[in-house]
């Protein structure tokens, strides 16, 4: 999946505008403006798209934790250099504040089935002997599944 594959969804989640995206972007010092927001959302192929840096995205993903969870104390953690589905799936977790049952919860609603030990391998160092690479099926499921239970939200919500 690509870093711009991953925005997408997150926008699409929780229905975020360029103003809401562009915000999160500044909350982890990171500033994009509404030409270079709209053109990491343009088709592959056309003139004006262009590619989400790693890095971008990490900052856009620290800025999410931020907006959902607020700032942490202290000196803000180093950006990665490079971003991988299981850093994305973290991130998204810290963020939302989901616990393990809630996601293996989240997973089965998508239909994919989780125990508690292979979940945790996706959010462990990659050289520890359980470590477990998270694929682009897995982090589409997780991105599906949140979507359906912001939707059923929102649906209570209006009833």
């Amino acid at each position: 999946m690509t870093n711009n594959e991953v925005l997408q969804h997150i926008r699409y989640i929780f229905a975020f505008s360029n103003e809401k995206i562009s915000a999160i972007f500044k909350l982890a010092e990171c500033t994009k403006t509404d030409d270079e927001i709209n053109n990491f959302f343009r088709k592959n192929g056309e003139p004006a798209f262009t590619r989400i840096a790693d890095n971008v995205l990490a900052s856009f993903l620290d800025g999410l934790i931020i907006e959902f969870r607020g700032a942490k104390a202290g000196a803000q953690a180093q950006l990665e250099q490079v971003i991988n589905n299981n850093i994305i799936f973290n991130k998204v977790k810290i963020a939302l504040a989901l616990k393990a049952d809630e996601i293996i919860s989240l997973l089965s609603s998508a239909e994919l089935t989780l125990s508690k030990h292979e979940l945790s391998a996706f959010f462990r160092k990659p050289e520890h002997k359980h470590f477990r690479s998270c694929n682009d099926d897995t982090l589409l499921k997780f991105f599906n599944a949140l979507h359906l239970k912001n939707q059923q939200v929102i649906k209570e919500i209006k009833e």
